[in-house]
């Protein structure tokens, strides 16, 4: 059976139209699979959210897609792909997704934040999938929890918006309100 297309574009979109989607989306259960593990996957997922296989870039996005739903993160901080009877490594340069798109309605307290991901996750930013924004080697390390210890970074155009928001309500910190919840970006500035 194939993989239905991804959402390509949030916008024509409203946020309770997101929410039931993403709520409506199935995923193996990866957290009662416990097979041993059996090898390396040969499988590099780079910064920028491209997968390779032997360094050979990966361009089915549904194989891609397909893989991203058996992704895990395993206790020790290593991803896996898992299935009922084995389980292989994955190296992760960053992390596993990239937050590609984004909607924002509302302001302040009422704000509420939807993301789209490269493999065509939704997330409803709030206390289930919370903004980080940190700093690595210096620099901005904006990241948002997909799923069971998955993270997105945010891409470039993304995270730029963002801060224009965080911005333009002038609060100090600076950070942004989702789903209830206050994402500082001190660690920022």
């Amino acid at each position: 059976m194939p993989m239905p297309e991804p959402i390509r574009n949030l916008q024509p979109l409203s946020l309770d139209e997101i929410a039931a989607l993403a709520g409506a989306e199935k995923r193996p259960p990866l957290d009662i699979w416990d097979p041993p593990l059996s090898a390396h996957s040969r499988i590099r997922i780079a910064r920028d959210g491209r997968w390779f296989h032997d360094e050979t870039l990966i361009t089915r996005e549904n194989l891609v897609r397909l893989f991203a739903t058996i992704l895990r993160r395993e206790l020790d901080g290593s991803y896996v792909l898992v299935t009922p009877v084995e389980k292989q490594t994955v190296d992760v340069e960053d992390a596993p997704f990239v937050a590609v798109e984004v909607k924002n309605e509302g302001r302040g307290e009422e704000r509420t934040l939807a993301l789209r991901t490269n493999v065509g996750d939704m997330i409803m930013v709030g206390p289930d999938h919370p903004l980080s924004f940190d700093k690595r080697d210096g620099q901005p390390a904006p990241h948002v929890t997909v799923r069971r210890g998955l993270e997105a970074s945010l891409s470039r155009p993304v995270f730029y918006e963002l801060v224009e928001l965080a911005l333009d309500e002038g609060r100090e910190p600076p950070g942004l309100w989702s789903g209830g919840v206050f994402f500082s970006m001190g660690a920022l500035v």
